[in-house]
């Protein structure tokens, strides 16, 4: 069987209604996430938050943001991120360990791209001699 049929038959149920991406489910409020593959939900709450770091990296790094003030990134991630998942998802946070499993999903990889990636870069590049 070749790759393209395979991809065909994963796409269509058993119903013939075509099954969601990924990513039009994460955008989509309240959508349904399949009760196995519940890693699909924590790559989509991981990549935002990776997405969010890099949003925020820049802004803090064009408005010359330092010291606490700077730091506030982590309440912002892990703020929106709860209400991602609490209010647009509505999903049962104890099928997936708990609030505190979803909301730190990811998180120290996001404060690392966010901090040493984005917002020093772009500090720097801007604000420095």
């Amino acid at each position: 069987m070749t790759s393209s049929s395979k991809r065909k038959e994963e796409s269509h149920l058993l119903n013939g209604a075509v099954k969601q991406s990924t990513w039009s489910k994460a955008f989509c409020g309240n959508a349904v996430w399949e009760e196995k593959p519940q890693d699909e939900f924590l790559d989509v709450i991981y990549w935002l938050r990776q997405i969010i770091a890099i949003i925020l990296g820049v802004i803090w790094g064009i408005a010359p943001l330092k010291g606490f003030l700077g730091i506030a990134f982590c309440v912002i991630n892990a703020g929106l991120l709860y209400v991602y998942f609490s209010s647009f998802q509505q999903i049962d946070e104890e099928e997936y360990g708990g609030t505190w499993e979803l909301t730190k999903e990811g998180f120290m990889t996001s404060f690392a791209l966010f901090l040493q990636v984005v917002w020093i870069i772009f500090y720097t590049a801007l604000h420095f001699d």
